[in-house]
């Protein structure tokens, strides 16, 4: 089904006519014009859902919102200001852009970009005013990729290596470059073809006592790493995180950085998070060890149980490492397994945890008799089992859980019983039956464990008719 739009403009009017023609108070006016347009599956995400201001002129009865209003103020001082008088302005509009979407897309219909760009490139010789451009240059482009151009990814580049040792408005322009390049393949590769990774880790290595310019400098190169931009069929995210790891030294840089933030959670899931999707090869996810990146994630994992989040980010970082078979058995001789599963059943009401938990032990279980039976004695079939049932509408928590009984048992068919007196058998045949995705997986994890399943046969193999 189509999605129905409307303009900004229709909006305001029906909004207008239900204070005009039909004496509605401005909140009640508001009111029903929303309620009328969503009655009618009219999309109005993209829509300033505000009573416009009272204008005295007639030449601004367009530009009454109050973005549009501080725009406009751009647009008539960006020529003839001095940049001093145009940071308040800039403030004024960074400040609208941040109340949300609608907002945002609304000026960059009216030529928001290019005033910004302006205003940026004016301000280049005044810390204070590029601080104020770069910060709206960033929230003008959250959700917005497509504004930018060659000519402001030149100035991204410029800003960055001129003010590098500046901590604010460096933070600022890769806020920028990370809103530009979130799903929009383009821009990642034109951005890391010009130089855009070596500044991001300097960054980060410069001012690394700094949380929130390390959190952001942290999620920009991952953002790097993202395949999210569903225009392009292939996109360049192995070869960028293989240029962060071997070209830029990225993974002592974050691993360095967390160890500077131990005290600090978000800082620490926001690099396990990065960590995780530089895992890319065999040999870095040894090397993550061998910088000693695993040993800081058990410690995590042991001191920080009680917070979900980082729980999560390091159970994801984790599992990514493990694809290495040797990372495998030191995060078991670590004990490894005995925490993930200490985690898992304190946060058994959590979906996130419950899921990154299973697909955890999972790969830890591939191919690894031994390290089955290290995770049967510890209980990790039981936390799959109990995550099942918390969370049966949760279809990622049974797919991971269908897993990791899977792979527990394929090479040790001697635990099958042990599962199936757990109550995993009818477990997973309910998520087969309810979710699509658990088909396949799950009649796998049931035939392993030595349970009757009907396996439908695709195709024979013989020529004929493939018509039914």
């Amino acid at each position: 089904m189509s999605i129905r739009r409307i303009t900004q403009e229709t909006f305001d009017a029906a909004v207008r006519e239900n204070m005009e023609e039909f004496e509605m108070e401005p909140d009640e006016a508001l009111r029903d014009a929303v309620e009328q347009f969503e009655s009618q599956g009219v999309d109005l995400s993209c829509i300033v859902k505000a009573v416009q201001a009272v204008s005295s002129g007639e030449k601004q009865e367009e530009q009454t919102h109050e973005v549009l209003q501080a725009l406009e103020s751009l647009r008539i001082g960006k020529d003839s200001a001095c940049v001093i008088e145009l940071t308040a302005d800039l403030k004024c509009f960074t400040e609208q852009c941040s109340l949300g979407f609608a907002q945002r897309y609304l000026a960059a219909q009216k030529d928001a970009y290019p005033i910004i760009l302006c205003c940026c490139k004016k301000s280049m010789e005044e810390q204070e005013a590029m601080l104020a451009a770069m910060s709206a240059l960033a929230a003008l482009t959250d959700g917005q990729p497509d504004l930018l151009d060659a000519e402001g990814q030149q100035l991204l580049l410029d800003v960055l290596k001129k003010y590098q040792a500046d901590l604010s408005v460096t933070r600022a322009a890769i806020s920028a470059v990370r809103h530009c390049c979130l799903k929009h393949e383009q821009n990642r590769q034109d951005l890391v073809k010009n130089g855009v990774l070596p500044l991001l880790t300097a960054a980060i290595k410069q001012h690394g006592g700094y949380a929130e310019l390390v959190k952001e400098a942290s999620a920009a190169l991952r953002v790097m790493t993202f395949d999210d931009d569903v225009r392009v069929a292939f996109g360049n995210a192995h070869e960028h995180a293989k240029s962060i790891v071997l070209e830029h030294n990225g993974l002592k840089v974050l691993i360095e950085a967390a160890k500077a933030h131990l005290d600090n959670v978000s800082v620490l899931s926001e690099l396990c998070s990065t960590l995780s999707r530089l895992a890319v090869r065999n040999e870095f996810c040894q090397d993550v060890c061998d910088l000693g990146g695993l040993k800081l994630m058990m410690t995590l994992l042991a001191d920080c149980y009680e917070i979900a989040e980082l729980v999560r980010q390091v159970l994801n970082a984790i599992r990514a490492l493990a694809g290495n078979d040797d990372v495998k058995d030191a995060v078991v001789n670590a004990g490894g397994v005995e925490l993930i599963v200490i985690a898992m059943n304190r946060h058994i009401s959590n979906a996130a945890v419950c899921e990154h938990g299973c697909a955890c032990l999972s790969v830890l279980a591939l191919r690894k008799p031994n390290n089955c039976q290290v995770i049967m004695e510890n209980g990790g079939a039981l936390a799959a089992v109990q995550a099942m049932k918390m969370h049966t509408d949760v279809v990622n928590v049974q797919k991971q859980a269908c897993m990791l009984l899977r792979n527990l048992v394929s090479r040790m068919s001697n635990y099958s019983q042990p599962i199936l007196e757990l109550g995993a058998e009818a477990l997973i045949a309910q998520a087969v039956k309810t979710h699509q995705d658990c088909g396949d997986l799950g009649k796998a994890a049931l035939r392993d464990l030595g349970c009757q399943v009907e396996l439908r046969e695709l195709w024979t193999g013989k020529h004929g008719s493939l018509t039914n």
